[in-house]
C-alpha cells in the first residue's frame, strides 16, 4: 500500500456519535435555514428543496424524439468513441464491445449500451454536511448551482482580473449567504495563485468550511475526486463505505467532441462511480464548430457522447448515480466565437430534457451568456438560458449565478442579479390558491367602482407578504430613485455583496472533524498532491 492509499485508508473508519451532526441542530449555517444574514433577502422564504408544478415542454415529436434515439445508437455502433484511456477500452471490450486498439476507437452496439444505462437510478439523493440542506436529485426538483471554473473575476470595485484564493472565498460566502443557490460547481473560481498540483485541497477545505451546501469534485483525474471525497466523509463524520449508501460527492465530466473521452475525465467518472459518488456527463457540443449545424444532428452526437460516457459509469459501479448532462449551444458563423443564450441553446436544452426523460435519468442545464460587461446583453441572454433549462425541466442548473464571458469570468454583482432572477422564476412556480377567500367577492362588491383597495382588510391582512419582495428592483419613482443617488441595477447589487459579506457567518463545524481536515490536507500536500494536467498527458 503506498502514502496514497494509506491517507485513503485512515478515512474509512466511522466516527459515529456527536461528531456526526455536531452544531448541525440549530440551522444558523452562515446564513440561517429560515432566512438569510441579517434577514432575508428577496422573496425566497427559507431553505427549499424546490419542486416544479409546470409541466416541461417537449419540442420533438415521439416520432422525432425516437429519430434521435436511433441515429445515437447508429453512431456509437458504426462509428464509435475514440476513447483514450486503455483501462476504458477494457471495461468496454469486457463488456462485449468492439475495440481498435490502433485507433482506440470503442465501437458499443445498442444492447451494451441500453443495457448498462438501464441501471442507473432516475432519482437519488445527495447530503452535504448539513443534512438540512439535502438534495433530491431527479423528478420535478430543480436546483441551482453557482459559476463554476472560472480563470478570472470581475466586480466593479477592482475591475477584471485573475482568478485568486481570496476572491474564491468571498463568492463562497456569497453562495452560502443565499438560499436560492444549492450547490457549487467544482472550483467557483479558478485560484490561479496556488500550486495547480493542490489548489482542490485548498478548495475542497474552503467549501467545507464556509458553507454546508453540497459542491462539485475537480474531476481531472481520479486523486482530486478522491481527495474530496475523503475530506467530505470526513467533515460528515462517518466513513467512506457508508457514503457510498448515502453520496455526499458530484463531479461533472465533459466529452471532448466531437467523439472522445480523455483519460483524465474517465478516471475520475470511474473513481467517482466506484465510492457510489454521483457523476454529470455533459458534452459540451457547438454547433458549427464541434458539430454539424444542424440542431438534429448536434443533438444525435451529445446524446450518443452522453450515453457511451454514462455507460462507463455503471459499467464501474451498477446503480451508481449519474445525470445526463446537455450543453448544446452554437457559434457566430461570423466569427467563430462561442455564443450563448441563443434561441438555439433554449430548444436544446428542451429537447436535452426530452431525452433525459426517455432514459430515465436526471437533467443538468445551465444558465449560460456571452457577454463582455455586465449590461443588457448579460441579462437577456442568461434570462433566455433559464428559460430552456427550466422548461426543459431540468434537475441541476449549473452555473446558475455569476456567469460571465462564456465562461470565462465570475462576477460578483452578475451573481446577485442572477439570484434576483432565479428568485422570481421559483416565485411563478408556486401554486396559486383559488378560494372564497382569494377570490374576495364580497370585498369587490363591498369597495364598488369608486374605491380603493388600499385600507381593506382583505388588503391589511394580507399586504406583508402578499407579493414577491425584489433584492434589486427599484419601483420609486425617477425623481425619487435621482434622488437618492440614481443607482444602476449592477450598483445596487455591489452593495448587496458588501452588506452580504460583511454580515456572513461562518457554518458551525466540530472541532475535531476541522483539525482532521487540517491533518488530512497537510498531509496530502506534503504527498505532493495530484499529479499535474501535464503529466497526466504523458501517460
Amino acid at each position: 500500500m503506498d502514502n496514497l492509499d494509506q491517507t485513503y485508508a485512515g478515512r474509512r473508519r466511522t466516527r459515529r456519535g456527536n461528531r456526526r451532526n455536531a452544531g448541525r441542530d440549530t440551522a444558523a449555517a452562515g446564513g440561517r435555514i429560515d432566512g438569510q444574514p441579517g434577514g432575508q433577502l428577496g422573496g425566497l422564504a427559507g431553505w427549499q428543496d424546490i419542486q416544479t408544478n409546470l409541466p416541461p415542454l417537449t419540442p420533438l415529436s415521439a416520432d422525432q424524439l425516437e429519430a434521435v434515439h436511433q441515429a445515437s445508437l447508429q453512431l456509437l455502433e458504426e462509428y464509435g468513441i475514440e476513447v483514450m484511456s486503455a483501462d476504458v477500452r477494457a471495461r468496454f471490450r469486457a463488456a462485449g464491445a468492439d475495440v481498435d486498439e490502433a485507433s482506440m476507437i470503442v465501437r458499443a452496439d445498442r444492447g451494451l449500451i441500453l443495457a448498462a444505462i438501464a441501471s442507473a437510478p432516475p432519482v437519488f439523493r445527495l447530503t452535504p454536511t448539513n443534512p438540512q440542506r439535502a438534495l433530491t436529485v431527479g423528478g420535478r426538483h430543480i436546483h441551482f448551482g453557482m459559476v463554476s471554473g472560472a480563470p478570472n473575476v470581475h466586480d466593479i470595485a477592482g475591475g477584471r482580473r485573475s482568478g485568486n484564493f481570496e476572491d474564491y472565498k468571498k463568492l463562497i460566502k456569497l453562495g452560502q449567504s443565499f438560499n436560492i443557490l444549492h450547490f457549487f460547481g467544482n472550483q467557483t473560481l479558478a485560484p490561479n495563485d496556488l500550486p495547480v498540483s493542490t489548489r482542490h485541497l485548498d478548495t475542497v477545505f474552503a467549501n467545507l468550511t464556509l458553507s454546508d451546501k453540497i459542491f462539485m469534485s475537480m474531476s481531472i483525474g481520479a486523486e482530486r475526486v478522491r481527495d474530496t471525497a475523503a475530506l467530505t466523509a470526513i467533515a460528515r463524520g462517518i466513513s467512506l463505505d457508508e457514503m457510498a449508501d448515502d453520496p455526499s460527492s458530484i463531479t461533472n465530466i465533459n466529452i471532448n467532441s466531437p467523439r472522445k473521452l480523455d483519460v483524465e475525465m474517465a478516471a475520475a467518472a470511474i473513481a467517482m462511480a466506484e465510492m457510489g459518488q454521483a457523476v454529470v456527463v455533459t458534452p459540451f457540443t457547438l454547433m458549427g464548430a464541434m458539430t454539424p449545424v444542424t440542431l438534429a444532428a448536434a443533438l444525435t452526437q451529445q446524446n450518443a457522447e452522453a450515453l457511451f460516457a454514462i455507460a462507463l459509469t455503471q459499467l464501474a459501479r451498477p446503480g451508481a448515480p449519474v445525470v445526463y448532462g446537455g450543453f448544446t449551444s452554437n457559434v457566430d458563423m461570423k466569427t467563430g466565437a462561442p455564443a450563448f443564450g441563443t434561441p438555439e441553446f433554449v430548444r436544446a436544452m428542451q429537447i436535452s430534457g426530452q431525452l433525459a426523460r426517455f432514459y430515465g435519468l436526471p437533467l443538468r442545464a445551465s444558465n449560460a451568456n456571452a457577454a463582455n460587461a455586465l449590461d443588457a446583453q448579460a441579462v437577456w441572454e442568461s434570462a433566455f438560458s433559464l428559460q430552456g433549462s427550466c422548461s426543459g425541466g431540468a434537475n441541476l442548473i449549473y452555473h446558475a449565478a455569476g456567469w460571465m464571458e462564456g465562461g470565462l469570468s465570475a462576477s460578483f454583482e452578475k451573481f446577485v442579479i442572477d439570484c434576483e432572477m432565479l428568485q422570481q422564476i421559483i416565485y411563478t412556480q408556486r401554486p396559486i390558491q383559488v378560494d372564497a377567500s382569494t377570490l374576495a367577492v364580497d370585498e369587490i362588491a363591498e369597495v364598488g367602482p369608486h374605491g380603493h383597495f388600499f385600507g381593506c382588510d382583505h388588503t391589511q391582512q394580507r399586504y406583508c407578504d402578499a407579493f414577491y419582495t425584489p433584492l434589486l428592483s427599484d419601483w420609486r419613482n425617477y425623481e425619487t430613485w435621482l434622488d437618492d443617488g440614481g443607482l444602476w441595477a449592477h450598483q445596487r447589487a455591489a452593495t448587496q455583496c458588501k452588506t452580504v459579506l460583511k454580515e456572513y457567518v461562518e457554518p458551525p463545524m466540530d472541532s475535531s472533524s476541522r483539525e482532521e481536515l487540517v491533518d488530512f490536507v497537510d498531509r496530502r500536500k506534503a504527498d505532493g498532491g495530484a499529479e499535474t494536467e501535464f503529466l497526466l498527458s504523458k501517460k
